[in-house]
């Protein structure tokens, strides 16, 4: 009987419009993130940076220079967060000091 009232009480709390709203920590939306990337490579390459840019997305400032060098599409199509610290950052830690204009992983910390 006390297990159906806690099941009850808790279900009151989250349809509570009150109840305080939890986010989910940044460290788990940036690992998911990134294997949401990895995942979508295996069915082919990432959509150029050009591509992404002409779309509306902010490129970060490595993505900028990437588009910019003379490299080939290939590099263009990388996934170039893979190499980037401030990846590792956000994937480590909660609040990562990072401010990067355009990084996706920037977007994740809860500020």
């Amino acid at each position: 009987m006390a297990d159906e009232f806690d099941i009850e009480r808790l279900a009151g709390l989250a349809s509570d419009e009150q109840a305080p709203v939890r986010k989910a920590p940044s460290r788990l939306k940036s690992r998911t993130y990134t294997a949401l990337i990895r995942e979508q490579q295996k069915t082919g390459p990432l959509l150029d940076l050009t591509a992404t840019k002409r779309g509306g997305r902010k490129l970060c400032v490595f993505e900028d220079l990437v588009q910019i060098a003379p490299v080939g599409r290939n590099a263009e199509s990388a996934f170039v967060c893979r190499i980037c610290h401030a990846r590792v950052l956000a994937e480590n830690l909660d609040h990562a000091p990072i401010w990067w204009p355009g990084c996706p992983y920037v977007r994740f910390q809860n500020r």
